[in-house]
């Protein structure tokens, strides 16, 4: 598979790339997740400055119409640099917007970075079945009153502006009867929890208690958002691919200067053919990743249904198996020194396992694969 990207692609990964090398680099990055907000406010600034809020934004909201590859290109430099900020949030809720339509006003805002959003789609019971819904949206007065908890809000506690999945009719893990809310943050009723992950990322525990919402918060329609949340989460899940991606070729890379410098019996490690074996078993699943990664991106848009389902799943479960192999190599690698808060491979560990488990890990996408149709029939 060709990797070579288009000059204006090259332009973004380059200039993020050299944004986070002279501000936002590791030491940076420590004071910024260890602050009270765990976001820094200049380096949304600088997101936003660069382009980056407005690259997946339609033309017609101010935005430059960036296709998954063009987000692709972005994610990996955000995973290379251990970005924390609410990126991946934010542009997932706007995939929300731009499915659904109808909420122009809000598309303006993300492309403009005055306005993040986060995804409330998960539930304490539901872990990665997104159609296991338990909170309730009644119709009331013309609009509609929210009651339920979500759980793991990835940034829920940094947006403006929450997507809410919640059930207007059928039973708990019916897909049809979902219906898909914009809830502002500061609504009555809306209280957040927000602490800060394992990876250094932020989440939050949301609770909406009896919310009034107006018939505009609707997206798309009552009871038929399943497939907005379905094609919704398995754009996210693209991104995740990509950010873990750049994730791997850092520690990849780190692990290859570490084995270069480390000397032992009066040699560098990296003279030793057993470990230079497994640098390149590592860099195998670092390339499949690659292409799986960049497989997703191009067929996620894609008008087929089950095509879109079997290639992200597919991407989904061969990125995830990568970074749990990868990861785990590193960190054996570094020796002792691979699971310390001072050194970059360690956190970049942390943030592959998150990936990993964030919008369905390996196991839960291979039995999505495997449920498609046509992959169990027999001749």
């Amino acid at each position: 598979m060709d990797f070579t990207f288009k000059e204006e692609q090259q332009q973004f990964a380059d200039a993020l790339r050299r944004w986070v090398d002279k501000d936002y680099g590791f030491a940076e990055r420590h004071k910024i997740i260890h602050s009270p907000a765990g976001v820094s406010d200049a380096a949304w600034a600088t997101l936003t400055e660069l382009g980056m809020t407005a690259l997946p934004v339609p033309e017609e909201q101010g935005g430059f119409n960036g296709s998954a590859v063009d987000m692709l290109v972005v994610m990996q430099e955000l995973g290379r640099g251990l970005v924390v900020e609410p990126y991946f949030a934010t542009v997932l809720g706007a995939q929300f917007l731009k499915l659904a339509g109808g909420h122009d006003d809000l598309l303006e805002q993300v492309a403009g970075g005055t306005l993040k959003l986060a995804s409330a789609i998960g539930e304490q019971q539901s872990r990665h079945e997104l159609n296991d819904i338990q909170t309730t949206a009644r119709a009331s007065g013309g609009g509609y009153i929210i009651n339920g908890s979500k759980s793991v809000v990835v940034h829920g506690g940094q947006a403006g502006a929450l997507i809410v999945s919640a059930r207007s009719s059928g039973a708990q893990r019916d897909t049809d009867g979902i219906s898909l809310f914009v809830v502002p943050a500061d609504a009555a009723g809306v209280t957040i929890r927000d602490y800060r992950t394992i990876d250094g990322q932020r989440a939050a525990t949301v609770t909406l208690a009896n919310v009034e919402l107006s018939a505009s918060a609707l997206l798309g329609q009552a009871g038929a958002g399943w497939s907005i949340l379905d094609a919704a989460a398995d754009y996210g899940a693209t991104l995740l691919c990509a950010e873990a991606v750049g994730a791997m070729d850092a520690i990849f890379a780190a692990t290859l200067e570490y084995l270069k410098t480390r000397s032992q019996f009066g040699a560098p490690i990296g003279k030793f053919q057993a470990l230079q074996h497994r640098m390149a078993d590592m860099f195998i699943h670092v390339e499949q990743a690659r292409s799986m990664a960049m497989l997703a991106a191009v067929k996620v848009s894609s008008d087929d249904d089950e095509e879109r389902r079997r290639i992200v799943s597919a991407a989904k479960v061969r990125v995830g198996q990568a970074c749990k192999f990868v990861g785990q190599q590193a960190v054996q690698l570094h020796g002792g020194m691979g699971v310390t808060d001072e050194l970059p491979a360690a956190h970049h560990f942390k943030r592959l396992t998150m990936i990993d488990l964030t919008l369905g890990d390996a196991d839960h996408h291979l039995e999505r694969f495997i449920a498609q149709p046509g992959f169990l029939e027999t001749a």
